[in-house]
């Protein structure tokens, strides 16, 4: 009878799961602002956020990234993805070309953008096939390494910073549950990984790609490798930022001019570990520390998912896993990554109008994932995507009305979070 009872109440809890998930899915209408935005020409960049306007190098100060003449340089960033995948480039190249889609990204108000690679792209450096330039006839020819470098140069030649991010060693979609890119090496792993490195093969890749760059002082810094996690969550903050000194400091040897992007283990959702063992580079004022945050974050935690979490909930999460390095004045921490889909459900809504809304009242530094229309892998639409498939026409809807907003910035800062 015991037993009975209990299966009853274990499937009851299940159905009610299950029915809490649906409803997440259900589908969401746009507020009447959003519908408004949407039916108005998006507005022009600004022109004093350009990285042409600051005297360079940046550096940081407090929670800032700032210029020599200490200008706050705000990164209202994209992702541009694509050389970290199986065709090895960037995205788009055969529909545009490159400085087109550069002025893409700086028509939608962005002034940088985050160029991830996968080592496995270093490590072959593959020729290109032609099919995949048709848009940019003078990169056929070349190898993997050039077209990024000359991806990476329309961008910075249209008034955009660059931070280039090792995103993940096998050259495919990132990041599921493989254990041979849940971190930097995994020659530990065997013959169970096709594609090995050790931490030493890390750091030279690194310094493989940064050379390309060393005569471009608007590449501004590494974001040194996309959501460390170890198998299933077992990276330890200490072993990471460990790793993440020794490989921060090999570049800043290259140039001291860097910035050095940090992110949290957890897949780069927690740097809670950063209070009381922070990171510390041989040069000052180089350090950025990079969470990422998506509806899916927080699995596993009493409350849930951020798709289903009250605002105090959500912020109360980010302050604990980064936010107090903003607020206490510590570091500067970039949004390195999150999104939603153009049809978003409640569930995908409630994380993003909760992300926003705390995003605005910090001032924060941020990175959209991502402005590629479509995938690389049997060209699937990308859900997230900020432009429709010509790389041109911006995608009018209620993230980049919250995303004009955040770019604008400035005015909210210090004011307190309402319903705390």
């Amino acid at each position: 009878m015991l037993i009975l009872v209990s299966l009853l109440l274990l499937g009851g809890y299940f159905h009610y799961l299950f029915k809490a998930d649906a409803a997440l899915g259900q589908p969401w209408t746009p507020d009447a602002d959003a519908r408004l935005f949407s039916q108005r020409p998006l507005p022009p960049p600004i022109p004093e956020t350009s990285i042409a306007t600051y005297s360079l190098p940046l550096s940081t100060r407090g929670r800032d990234i700032v210029d020599t003449a200490g200008r706050r340089f705000k990164l209202s960033s994209v992702n541009w993805y694509g050389a970290s995948d199986e065709l090895y480039i960037p995205g788009g190249l055969d529909v545009q070309h490159r400085s087109v889609i550069a002025q893409t990204i700086r028509n939608l108000g962005f002034n940088s953008v985050r160029m991830p690679y996968s080592d496995e792209m270093v490590m072959l450096n593959p020729h290109i096939l032609p099919h995949l330039l048709t848009a940019n006839p003078d990169l056929v020819g070349l190898r993997a390494l050039e077209i990024f470098q000359a991806c990476v140069e329309a961008l910075t030649d249209e008034g955009i910073a660059v931070i280039i991010n090792n995103h993940i060693t096998s050259a495919t979609w990132c990041c599921g549950a493989d254990p041979c890119d849940a971190g930097w090496a995994n020659d530990h792993l065997g013959p169970l990984c096709s594609v090995s490195q050790s931490e030493e093969d890390w750091i030279q890749h690194w310094e493989t790609v940064m050379r390309l760059f060393l005569d471009n002082p608007r590449v501004i810094g590494a974001d040194l490798r996309n959501e460390v996690r170890g198998v299933w969550g077992t990276m330890t903050w200490d072993r990471w930022a460990t790793a993440a000194e020794k490989c921060g400091n090999r570049l800043l040897k290259m140039n001291d001019d860097w910035l050095v992007v940090v992110g949290g283990t957890e897949s780069n959702n927690d740097i809670h570990g950063a209070a009381t063992r922070p990171v510390k580079l041989d040069v000052e004022n180089r350090l950025v520390y990079t969470a990422h945050v998506y509806a899916w974050s927080g699995w596993g935690s009493s409350e849930g998912r951020y798709s289903k979490r009250s605002y105090e909930s959500f912020i109360q999460a980010m302050r604990r896993n980064w936010a107090y390095l903003v607020e206490d004045n510590t570091a500067p921490v970039w949004i390195g990554e999150f999104g939603a889909p153009q049809h978003p459900g409640l569930g995908d809504a409630n994380y993003w109008n909760n992300l926003l809304r705390f995003l605005k009242f910090l001032d924060a530094d941020f990175a959209y994932w991502a402005i590629n229309p479509r995938k690389p892998h049997d060209n699937e639409k990308e859900s997230y995507s900020l432009v429709e498939d010509d790389w041109v026409t911006p995608v009018l809807d209620y993230r980049m009305r919250d995303m004009t907003e955040l770019i604008a910035g400035g005015s909210k800062r210090g004011d307190p979070p309402a319903e705390l």
